[in-house]
């Protein structure tokens, strides 16, 4: 199958130009308002102590550790990912695949931390699972979403970020994105640039 490079750019960008912003309770959030306000609550959030704590399965789990890394090489921040083989395959074997979020949050997240969670489909029970342990511990929550409109995750999280595309290869760019936009916003930030 040959895939047309002019209709799969052209799908990539009606995704970001797609892009949404809602509150927790699916209010519309100006796009560039909640990146700035992420931006500053990540900002805040480390210049308390706190951390940045992202999960992801699969090409979202890339996305997570990929942005964990930039954030405190580049900007200074602290952040991980729960993806490491041995916590996943531990828990996994151990708790349910299904926890493998929620335990590590429930040990490791502090009140003041801020958890990233990012799911293509937005149905992860174990992204799901994880956002309630976040919760339990007075976390603030951003998610990162896409496929179906109404998925669970798109109302989860205190600032919600949805990708309208239903191919994975869309979604999980577009949030590469917006991920990178707030690295390079906060990383600016602290550099006397922002």
């Amino acid at each position: 199958m040959k895939t047309n490079k002019k209709e799969y750019f052209g799908i990539l960008k009606d995704t970001f130009d797609g892009v949404t912003a809602t509150f927790a309770d699916g209010r519309p959030y100006e796009i560039e308002e909640a990146l700035a306000e992420t931006a500053q609550l990540f900002l805040d959030r480390s210049a308390r102590g706190g951390k940045l704590l992202f999960i992801g399965n699969g090409g979202s789990a890339s996305i997570a550790s990929h942005i964990a890394v930039d954030l405190w090489k580049n900007a200074g921040v602290r952040a991980l990912a729960f993806n490491d083989s041995s916590l996943l395959t531990c828990v996994g074997n151990d708790y349910g695949y299904s926890r493998v979020f929620e335990k590590p949050i429930g040990m490791f997240a502090d009140q003041g931390d801020v958890l990233i969670a990012i799911s293509s489909s937005g149905c992860s029970e174990n992204i799901l699972r994880g956002v309630s342990s976040a919760r339990e511990k007075g976390l603030k929550v951003i998610t990162l979403s896409g496929f179906k409109g109404d998925n669970p995750l798109r109302t989860a999280g205190d600032i919600n970020f949805y990708a309208p595309s239903p191919s994975y290869g869309h979604v999980e760019i577009t949030h590469l994105a917006v991920c990178h936009s707030l690295v390079d916003a906060i990383t600016d930030k602290k550099q006397g640039n922002g």
